[in-house]
C-alpha cells in the first residue's frame, strides 16, 4: 500500500491514491486539478522516503471534486451568577479532494484506476421457484 503525508491548510494528512479527503478551502473551482508540492513522507512498497523537511521531487495531484461548508460549531461561553452569555456558531469552508497519484522524481508511484470493472448484468435474471 502506498501513502504520503502531505502539508496543506496547516495540517497534516496521510493520503492513499482513489480516496477523497476533505481539507482547507483553495482558492480553485470544481473538477479542476491541484498539485501539491509540499510532501513530508512517502512510502511505497516497503520504503519511506523521509524528507527535510519536505521530499524533493515529490507531488501529489488531485482532483478538487466541491468547495462545501463543514458542519457548524456552536461557541458557548457562560459566566455564572453574572447573566452573561454568548452564542455564536462557525461554519468552515472546505474543499473536498479526490487524490488521483502520488510522484516522486518524476515516476508515478501509484495512480488511482480510472477505468472501472463493469459487470454484465442480466438482461432477464433467474425465476425464483415457488413451493405450494
Amino acid at each position: 500500500m502506498t501513502y504520503a503525508i502531505i502539508e496543506t491548510g496547516g495540517k497534516q494528512l496521510r493520503v492513499e491514491p482513489g480516496r477523497f479527503y476533505d481539507i482547507e478551502l483553495l482558492p480553485v473551482e470544481a473538477d479542476e486539478k491541484v498539485t501539491i508540492e509540499s510532501v513530508l513522507l512517502v512510502q511505497h512498497d516497503g520504503e519511506v522516503t523521509i524528507g527535510q523537511p519536505l521530499v524533493a521531487g515529490a507531488t501529489v495531484e488531485g482532483t478538487v471534486l466541491r468547495n462545501l461548508r463543514g458542519r457548524k460549531v456552536l461557541v458557548y461561553k457562560m459566566k455564572p451568577k453574572k447573566k452573561t452569555r454568548k452564542k455564536r456558531g462557525h461554519r468552515q469552508e472546505i474543499t473536498r479532494l479526490m487524490i488521483n497519484s502520488i510522484t516522486l522524481n518524476g515516476t508515478v508511484l501509484v495512480a488511482q484506476e480510472a477505468a472501472t470493472a463493469e459487470t454484465p448484468v442480466a438482461d432477464n435474471p433467474p425465476a425464483e421457484a415457488t413451493a405450494e
